[in-house]
């Protein structure tokens, strides 16, 4: 018999895992004290090796809410955070880090906002970022309560003004985040998630500090060179070039074309991306010559190892 409509929660919270001991227990218990309870808590353990799993064990006895599925192999951050969605059945989704917390009415106060306008399709509030001990380092403005109706102007203000992201952790309609492309494999993805979602609805931010973003050390984006912010992302990726700028603006230009909106609505992004590329020429170039310096080093590199193989010197 299928379940009842009843049954199924109106919000799933998505929780990708790995190695998070150290905070996972600190996360669960913020979102289990969420005011707002009709919920369920999926995490998805990508491989660890610590006690990630016997802690969140704990919480799955004890709550029938939470629930637990888990990988052989590392997949990666971007098909372990995809992997959670997928398995969602809750009219509205939200991702929650391992690592971050959220005030015990988050959840109501985004729930709210998105049952009373049809036409916010993301939810999420003001940011203040923690240290790895759980004190305030600063507040931060995220700058992404995208009112307008107009599709190209939600996504000019996206593009400005984003930088750590937060949003991407705020809780989303269901329907219209299966309309994207969710997160990719390459670094900074989180950014073109949300300039495609900008193209699709208005975001809402509650001007309260509800979310706790922690920064600390074993963070995947903390002082993290970009080999292992790629490794991060997708570990058979390992070694390979990376051309974020370039990656970006490919990114966008296909959620612009994909994107069922008016194509009046699609010029003015398109005019931006294209001055932008114009405009800031020397940086498209200067990551063209360092990737080909890198890899014009890969491969001497390879060839002197051949060398040393065969005896020549």
């Amino acid at each position: 018999m299928a379940p009842s409509s009843k049954n199924i929660p109106l919000v799933t919270i998505g929780m990708p895992v790995y190695n998070a001991e150290r905070y996972v227990r600190q996360s669960l218990e913020s979102l289990r004290r969420q005011t707002y309870d009709h919920f369920e808590l999926i995490i998805a353990d990508n491989a660890s090796t610590d006690a990630t799993v016997d802690i969140c064990q704990e919480y799955i006895r004890d709550d029938a809410r939470i629930s637990l599925v888990r990988s052989d192999v590392n997949l990666g951050a971007a098909k372990n955070y995809n992997k959670v969605f997928h398995l969602a059945q809750g009219a509205y989704f939200k991702w929650a880090a391992a690592d971050d917390l959220c005030a015990a009415d988050y959840l109501q106060r985004c729930v709210d906002v998105l049952e009373n306008d049809a036409s916010v399709i993301l939810a999420y509030s003001k940011t203040t970022i923690i240290d790895e001990h759980g004190d305030k380092l600063k507040d931060y403005d995220d700058g992404l309560h995208l009112k307008s109706k107009s599709a190209s102007g939600r996504f000019l203000q996206l593009v400005y003004s984003v930088g750590e992201c937060n949003a991407v952790f705020g809780v989303i309609r269901s329907s219209v985040l299966k309309k994207t492309r969710l997160i990719g494999n390459y670094i900074g993805s989180d950014v073109c998630l949300l300039a495609e979602l900008s193209l699709l609805g208005r975001f809402y931010e509650i001007p309260d500090y509800l979310f706790f973003r922690r920064h600390h050390p074993a963070a995947s984006s903390y002082h993290k060179d970009v080999e292992s912010q790629l490794q991060f992302f997708d570990p058979s990726l390992s070694g390979r070039l990376v051309l974020q700028t370039w990656r970006h603006l490919f990114e966008h230009f296909k959620s612009i074309k994909r994107a069922d909106i008016q194509a009046t609505q699609k010029l003015l992004p398109t005019l931006y991306l294209l001055g932008s590329l114009a405009v800031s020429s020397d940086k498209y170039v200067k990551e063209l010559i360092t990737a080909g310096v890198v890899h014009v080093g890969r491969f001497a590199h390879k060839i002197r190892a051949s060398h040393l193989q065969r005896g020549i010197r």
